[in-house]
């Protein structure tokens, strides 16, 4: 479909969506555990219910209440032999080794961006534990045999935590006096993410305070518990730099003291000089003048495509560290938005690891392409808030795999969004 937005102010407030991370890792967590889990405000994105189907082909039933979703499982006891992920990178990352627990032979598989991601990992990583492994020249699909033996291991982090996420609640309920050693993780916030996630369900883990080593003692279990969703800092992040440029805003049901990564996006907010006023549950945010700002997003890469759309609109030249994070995400990300805002004007330079963003040199009237990325889309739609004209986003239905309900929410909050044309298949 496609989606034009057309200039406009913002002011309102709105209740941000579910956090997708937080989500599939609760339906991961309850898939482990024994009995009834109950997940209150569940997020719906497309990666969500591709968590909620992989965990109904290991054995889960999935029962969608009014205000939750119950899950009932007794482990991982697969009544299929195939598993789909979708376009989750989290989902393939995690649920592999989930899937390894099983002695039954089970193939994964996935679609769109997922299956030109690199899977060597579990090749390297999952022979080590027992498990046999196969990939289609180290990418999609897998084929896994397990059980998976948990042992003293050392994993590279530098690709992404992820993996690390499905190895350590893979482990969880199997490992006995054994340590996982990583190098270079990046994306530590997400693992705080997770250690949290699973410690809510019963499962703790000794982690030094680098992330570098983390410690299983006596062997534990999940135990099946309610959890409630928060937030997802991601999604709200577009939405508290469209209130920063153009107009303002009140985003709840976000966790300022929030494990996830994304949260960032207050920092860069206040270091460009917006109006930020945080409570416990809610933040406001309000546009004054706009000044280029630097920020790492080493540790949190998908905050690069609000960034951008907010650097565009901050005088002078603003620099983001992380370029080195964004080439296997949906798009190879750095060339992407360099492509597409090139389209509307605004000139993105990559470096290595450095990407500069010219801003203040006015956004112009486009067509652009969502390239099949969420955030892409959600980016775009962000910039044509402040354009000089129409900004019309092609293939704008990519919202679906994270943030279904954005244009929605957009447009509540005053943005002038019309949609057209069917959903393309690709």
């Amino acid at each position: 479909m496609k989606v034009t937005i057309t200039p406009s102010v913002i002011n309102g407030h709105i209740t941000a969506n579910p956090s997708k991370s937080a989500m599939q890792r609760a339906v991961a967590a309850a898939l482990l555990s024994k009995g009834k889990s109950a997940i209150y405000n569940p997020g719906l994105s497309n990666d969500c219910k591709a968590a909620l189907d992989v965990a109904q082909k290991l054995g889960a039933t999935i029962t969608k209440k009014q205000d939750h979703i119950q899950i009932d499982s007794n482990g991982v006891q697969p009544v299929n032999s195939t598993v789909n992920c979708g376009e989750s990178g989290l989902g393939i990352r995690m649920f592999t080794p989930i899937v390894s627990l099983s002695s039954d032979t089970i193939t994964i598989t996935g679609h769109g961006s997922l299956t030109t991601r690199p899977m060597n990992f579990f090749e390297e990583v999952l022979p080590q534990l027992d498990v046999k492994c196969t990939t289609q020249s180290g990418k999609l699909p897998l084929q896994i045999q397990g059980p998976l033996h948990a042992k003293d291991i050392t994993i590279d982090g530098s690709l992404s935590s992820q993996f690390l996420t499905g190895l350590l609640m893979a482990y969880g309920s199997t490992a006995e006096n054994v340590t996982i050693t990583v190098n270079d993780l990046k994306s530590k916030p997400y693992i705080a993410l997770t250690l949290q996630l699973m410690a809510h369900f019963g499962v703790k883990v000794e982690a030094d305070a680098n992330f570098e080593h983390f410690k299983f003692g006596a062997k534990q279990q999940y135990k099946a518990t309610e959890y409630t969703v928060e937030g997802d800092w991601s999604g709200a992040a577009f939405l508290l730099v469209a209130a920063a440029v153009a107009g303002k805003a009140e985003v709840h049901h976000l966790n300022t003291h929030s494990a996830q990564s994304d949260k960032a996006i207050l920092q860069a907010l206040e270091d460009a000089g917006a109006q930020i006023l945080p409570g416990v549950f809610t933040i406001i945010t309000a546009k004054d003048t706009l000044k280029a700002f630097e920020f790492d997003a080493t540790d949190c890469p998908d905050l690069f495509p609000p960034l951008v759309a907010l650097a565009a609109n901050c005088e002078g030249v603003t620099v983001i560290k992380g370029v080195s994070r964004l080439a296997h995400k949906e798009s190879d990300r750095g060339l992407t938005l360099q492509d597409e805002f090139g389209k509307m004007g605004i000139r993105i330079d990559l470096e290595g690891d450095i990407m500069k963003v010219h801003g203040g040199t006015g956004i112009k009237a486009a067509t652009v392409h969502s390239r099949f990325d969420h955030r892409i889309a959600m980016a775009c739609a962000v910039a044509g808030l402040t354009a000089d004209g129409p900004v019309v986003i092609e293939e704008a239905e990519a919202i679906n795999k994270s943030y279904p309900e954005f244009f929605d929410h957009i447009a509540k909050l005053g943005a002038k969004v019309a949609v057209s044309g069917e959903v393309a298949a690709h």
